[in-house]
């Protein structure tokens, strides 16, 4: 008997379908969001960095023109040795060689310097104006409401002595001290070949050093590299020989973004008070030192004490320092506005800025700034005014 064999059918086996469109809707709108907090992550850093960015340049321009203008001014007055008579306390006759005028800052060699133009500008360091009357030539394009400062001194390394020090060239303006008592004259200063640098060490054997005339004149200029393209720049014109006779030269840019500049001077008029009174006695350097106790020479009468009297002033065209003032200026305070590189979306300045005696602002612009501020003693004159 034959058997029938029932055949059992095979399972089909499941297939894959693909996403329905509901599926890929979904898909297409969370990887949307994603994309869309990626692109938000991006922007917000991209901002925040290009922020950090504005601030960090902001400071550094700042510092950077406030240690710049530092530098200078602590060295106005440098002459190596050499100490003016009417400002050397154990000097004991009456001086005769302080300044007669305040000197003109742009008045080239050639013109030519008379001795009383070179003593001037030995003993009136430092010197602010609010207008460049003086240096039309050299201080142009001045921004409005702010200080042109002059400094003068001598270089601190000896020409030709290596280094970062400037080789003796011929045509620069030079100044030579001497030590030596047996030295006639008790300075040169003059153009190489015009002058003979021979003065004498202690020993009036050896020379002393022959240092290059420093004079430098900063003041913000309106434009930065091309005219017109309103990037507030503070620059320098330095004294120099450049294929001609020596003068100031044409002012090189220094810092961008600094905006305001103000300088006031600390005056030291008066000597130091002594027992009963309240203030000094006025300078007078007409009249030998007046020792307040010959014995002790501890207090001069008639002499300052390296400590500015009284309040901070400023020199304006309408009430500029007096050469008195100059003459006795022991301190020095710098004001600096600085702006940012870039304006910063979704900000307007409206704050005011003291920028010494003077208010700037609001700007109402997208800029941000700050104020720096540094008070600056100069020791090469204070010093030699202190007693023990």
């Amino acid at each position: 008997m034959s058997m029938l064999h029932k055949t059992v059918p095979r399972a089909r086996s499941a297939t894959q379908s693909g996403f329905s469109l509901v599926e890929l809707m979904v898909s297409i709108v969370i990887g949307l969001i994603i994309l869309a907090a990626m692109v938000a992550l991006f922007v917000n850093s991209s901002g925040a960095n290009r922020e950090l960015a504005r601030a960090n340049s902001l400071v550094e321009n700042g510092r950077l023109a406030i240690e710049l203008l530092e530098s200078d001014v602590v060295h106005a007055g440098f002459w190596g040795s050499y100490t003016p008579n009417f400002d050397d306390q154990t000097f004991e006759d009456p001086p005769t060689d302080a300044p007669s005028a305040v000197p003109n800052p742009c008045l080239a060699y050639a013109t030519p310097w008379t001795p009383q133009h070179r003593l001037n500008l030995l003993h009136v360091p430092v010197n602010v104006y609010d207008s460049n009357a003086f240096c039309a030539g050299i201080v142009a394009d001045k921004q409005a409401a702010t200080d042109v400062l002059v400094v003068r001194h001598a270089e601190l390394c000896e020409a030709g002595s290596g280094g970062n020090c400037e080789g003796d060239v011929a045509g620069n303006v030079y100044f030579q001290s001497s030590r030596c008592v047996d030295d006639t004259d008790r300075y040169r200063f003059g153009v190489a070949g015009d002058t003979t640098f021979d003065l004498r060490q202690l020993n009036c054997t050896d020379d002393t050093e022959k240092r290059k005339f420093v004079s430098n004149i900063y003041f913000i200029r309106d434009y930065a590299v091309t005219p017109g393209d309103g990037i507030p720049t503070l620059v320098r014109s330095s004294f120099n020989f450049v294929g001609g006779v020596p003068a100031q030269q044409a002012a090189v840019a220094l810092v961008e973004g600094i905006q305001g500049f103000r300088v006031e001077l600390g005056v030291d008029n008066r000597s130091e008070p002594y027992p009963g009174e309240d203030t000094g006695t006025p300078v007078d350097y007409s009249v030998a030192v007046d020792w307040l106790d010959p014995d002790t020479r501890t207090t001069a009468t008639n002499r300052g004490d390296g400590s500015p009297d009284g309040a901070f002033i400023t020199c304006t065209t309408a009430d500029p320092c007096s050469l008195d003032e100059l003459t006795n200026v022991t301190a020095v305070k710098i004001y600096v506005l600085v702006r940012s590189r870039e304006e910063a979306p979704n900000y307007t300045d409206t704050k005011t800025y003291q920028v010494g005696t003077s208010v700037m602002g609001p700007y109402n612009d997208g800029f941000k700034r700050h104020v720096y501020v540094s008070t600056l003693r100069l020791p090469n004159v204070a010093g030699r005014r202190q007693t023990p």
